[in-house]
């Protein structure tokens, strides 16, 4: 169920706030940010009286998430990813994937995350950027896995797995596309095709 609350597109004007109550989702709340709205995930058994004060809380997070991205410059900007990825390369890939581009996009919102292995290249939905930044390292982790091993195999994953929070992160994404009811997941499947898309040789 979605409501629209508040109106308003542009960033210096109120956001438009959009809730979406499921059934699934037991007792957290959770909210990140899709174009000029705020999407605020929460239990379909919230009271309302506890609404309106969740709403103020998680607008509140994902704004100065947004204040502190803005701010820090370079933490928000394609060569931040860049510097970020070979870090995370380095920490638990043994530095071995070494892409050639890493970058923020508008245009992905099927998917998290993108990698062409042929270039070497990594794209990243400009959706990830209100969310925790421990998501955006495991999306990261997962396309620069992607470079090691094209596919979602037991290989892939052992990769993957490496990054301490990919549980975690895993469990995030799921919550959010399942709330969101995006196309293309399977709650609870490993390896859904929401997470990325993979251009590989044959």
């Amino acid at each position: 169920m979605a409501e629209s609350l508040l109106g308003g597109a542009p960033r210096d004007t109120p956001p438009t706030i959009e809730i979406r109550r499921s059934a699934r989702r037991r007792q957290t709340v959770a909210a990140y940010r899709d174009g000029d709205k705020i999407i605020i995930l929460m239990p379909a058994r919230t009271p309302k009286a506890e609404e309106e004060r969740l709403v103020a809380e998680m607008v509140g997070r994902v704004t100065r998430r947004e204040a502190k991205l803005s701010q820090a410059g370079p933490r928000g900007s394609d060569s931040a990813l860049v510097a970020r990825a070979r870090q995370l390369s380095s920490d638990y890939l043994q530095g071995l994937p070494r892409p050639s581009s890493v970058r923020w996009v508008t245009n992905m919102n099927r998917r998290w995350g993108s990698c062409t292995t042929t270039d070497g290249t990594i794209r990243l939905s400009h959706r990830l950027q209100s969310m925790p930044s421990w998501v955006i390292d495991y999306v990261l982790v997962h396309e620069l896995s992607h470079l090691l091993q094209p596919g979602h195999g037991p290989e892939f994953w052992a990769w993957v797995d490496r990054y301490p929070r990919t549980e975690r992160a895993r469990g995030y994404l799921e919550g959010v596309a399942t709330a969101a009811q995006l196309p293309g997941v399977v709650p609870g499947e490993s390896g859904s095709s929401e997470l990325s898309d993979c251009d590989s040789p044959d």
